[in-house]
This record gives C-alpha cells, sequence and structure tokens, in this order.
C-alpha cells in the first residue's frame, strides 16, 4: 500500500521567496486553465486539461511578457492542468461541486515537486528551480529512486513537504478473539465496544474552549476594525486589520492540529488493541450536517477523518474493517436469535 509522509521545511529566505513565487504561478496557471475550460465549453469544443496545457504552452508560456513563468518549475505548471482534469472529473462523477477560481486569500498554498529530481540525503531535500532545503522529521524515510506524488504547501506558519510511497503491510499477530464495534456522536468522539470508558470529545476540553474563545473576540475585533475603516460601500484593508486576520489564521490553525492529532491518539488506540475485525456504521454526514443546530458540532468532531484513518490503519494493520449500512435494523434485532422486530 502507499504511506504518506509529511516532513517539516527549514527554507532560506531566498528558497521562501521562490516557493511564494512557485505559488503564484501554479495559481494562476489553474484560473487561467478554468477560464479557458469555460470558454470552450461555451462555443462546444469538449474542453479537457491536456487541450487546454497545449494552448497554455504555444501561446502564454512562449509570449515575452509572462517571462516570469520560468522562474519556477515547468512541471508544477503543468500539473496545474492535470489538477484542473481531476476537479472537472470529480464533478462530473457527482463527487465535488464545480471548480472555483483559486484566489490568493482563501486558497490552499501549494505546488507540485517534480518526482524525478527530488532526493533526499542529510537532512536536506532537492527541489527543482529551489534547490536544497532542510528539513527536519521524525519518521525513518526511504531513500528510493521516485517518490508518488510530492507536494510542497504553507499552513499559514510553516511549509511542509508531502509524499507517499509503496510500503508492505505491516506484519500484526492480530487477535482473532476479538471484534471492536464503533459508535460515533457528538457528546463523546467515539464509544467503544472492547473500552469501558468512551473517547472524550476534544471539543470540550479547556484548551479547546480557551482558543474558541479568544477566536471570538478577535474576529469581533477585527469586524469593527473594518466598519471603522469603511469608506462608502468599500471596506479598507489597514496593517492592524492584516495583523489581526493573520492571528486569527494562526488560532484556526491550532484548532484544526489539536482535532487532528485527538483522532490520531484515538484511531492508534484502537488498532493497537489488535482487533481481527473492525466494525463501524456508515454514517450520512451530509445529511446530519443539514442540521444547523448540530452542524457546527458534527463538523468539529471531524466525523469523516475519523472515518478515514481508521480504515487505511486497518489495512495497513491487515485488520479486516466492515462498514454497516446505515439502514441496517441493528437496534431491533435480538442478540440471540436475530428475530427483527418490525414495529
Amino acid at each position: 500500500m502507499i504511506k504518506s509522509v509529511k516532513i517539516r521545511l527549514k527554507p532560506t529566505e531566498e528558497q521562501e521567496i521562490l516557493m511564494n513565487k512557485s505559488v503564484g504561478v501554479v495559481r494562476f496557471s489553474y484560473n487561467w486553465g478554468l477560464s479557458q475550460w469555460k470558454g470552450m465549453y461555451r462555443e462546444d469544443l469538449k474542453p479537457n486539461g491536456r487541450k487546454i496545457k497545449k494552448i497554455f504552452n504555444n501561446t502564454i508560456k512562449k509570449d515575452e511578457e509572462y517571462n516570469w513563468l520560468r522562474e519556477v518549475s515547468s512541471q508544477a505548471i503543468s500539473e496545474a492542468f492535470n489538477d484542473l482534469q481531476k476537479a472537472f472529473d470529480n464533478f462530473f462523477d457527482g463527487n465535488a461541486k464545480y471548480p472555483r477560481f483559486k484566489t490568493k486569500r482563501k486558497s490552499k498554498q501549494s505546488f507540485y515537486v517534480r518526482y524525478d529530481s527530488m532526493n533526499i540525503k542529510n537532512h536536506t531535500v532537492n527541489i527543482e528551480k529551489i534547490g536544497r532545503v532542510k528539513f527536519t522529521t521524525n519518521y525513518d524515510i526511504p531513500i528510493l529512486k521516485t517518490y508518488i506524488n510530492p507536494r510542497c504547501y504553507f499552513d499559514g506558519k510553516y511549509w511542509y513537504l508531502t509524499f507517499g510511497y509503496e510500503r508492505n503491510e505491516n506484519q500484526v499477530e492480530l487477535n482473532n478473539d476479538l471484534s471492536i464495534g464503533i459508535d460515533l456522536g457528538i457528546t463523546n468522539l467515539a464509544v467503544i465496544s472492547s473500552m469501558d470508558n468512551p473517547i472524550k470529545n476534544i471539543n470540550k476540553s479547556p484548551k479547546v474552549k480557551e482558543l474558541e474563545k479568544k477566536l471570538k473576540r478577535l474576529q469581533k475585533k477585527c469586524s469593527r476594525k473594518y466598519q471603522m475603516n469603511k469608506s462608502g460601500k468599500q471596506f479598507i484593508k489597514t496593517n492592524n486589520i492584516i495583523k489581526l486576520e493573520r492571528e486569527i489564521k494562526l488560532i484556526h490553525r491550532k484548532l484544526t492540529n489539536i482535532r487532528t492529532n485527538h483522532i490520531h491518539q484515538a484511531t492508534i488506540s484502537i488498532v493497537k488493541q489488535k482487533p481481527y475485525r473492525v466494525v463501524m456504521e456508515d454514517l450520512n454526514i451530509d445529511g446530519m450536517m443539514k442540521n444547523r443546530h448540530l452542524s457546527k458540532s458534527i463538523a468539529e468532531q471531524k466525523l469523516s477523518e475519523f472515518t478515514r484513518q481508521i480504515e487505511y490503519k486497518c489495512e495497513f494493520n491487515g485488520i479486516e474493517f466492515v462498514k454497516v449500512d446505515r439502514f441496517f435494523p441493528s437496534s431491533k434485532m435480538c442478540s440471540s436469535c436475530g428475530n427483527i422486530k418490525k414495529d
């Protein structure tokens, strides 16, 4: 199976400038491609990522006005059009919404790294057009010729490099008498059949409550500053507002990391019991999110992320993972004879 790794990069100031340029060029290429896709679709020309990439290479790349495109990796630009094609494939398959333009303020700051030029040596990694960048990690990274889908991204505070590589399943002796059932919820994150105490809801912890209180206060402060600096119908962004928005973004980042870390600890505690099977309900999370009273609590619990993590960790350790149909009458079925009470 493919194992993914995330390492924290420590670029110099010059390298960070080049990384930001790469992010900007990739965003420009994606937006240009999306604009072309819409235009071709209106003219019934059956657009696809390969056609649009060819037009881009023959027109925009050769134009002297766009010489700045050559400052970054050509593979990163090329991959932007592949990402556009994947976005439309997901839309047509019904797995995502219609692709939208990427904005500098809201979109994820990331770019593709050419895998065949990426090599790891002495706690440094070579990135095309950027050079050798120092990194820190707790993983034992194997030295391979190629890595799968390497991407570099900025989370508002640090730069990271993520990539995958092929690895065999973990050889674990499983307990053939232990089958674990998991019931996800809102009051508690999960109730586990093999554990006396449920896994607690991290959003009720003092640390998270303190951060959410601070976040609310800063958001109100930022909103007041926008109203004070309003000129007609236009909002003027001052340096103090920029500082506040950065502080707000870092708190969101911290909350996300706390919740994700809690889910990692919860799922690994289940897998470490070495059951031969894990059973979970197939929850309709999209439907649950339509309840306006519970949507915030459900989103903060990250139930989809919990399911994703427990699924891949079971696969990696050779544990059978069973997702029970959401309409299975488990509450109406007798545990001894299997008779179903229909009324």
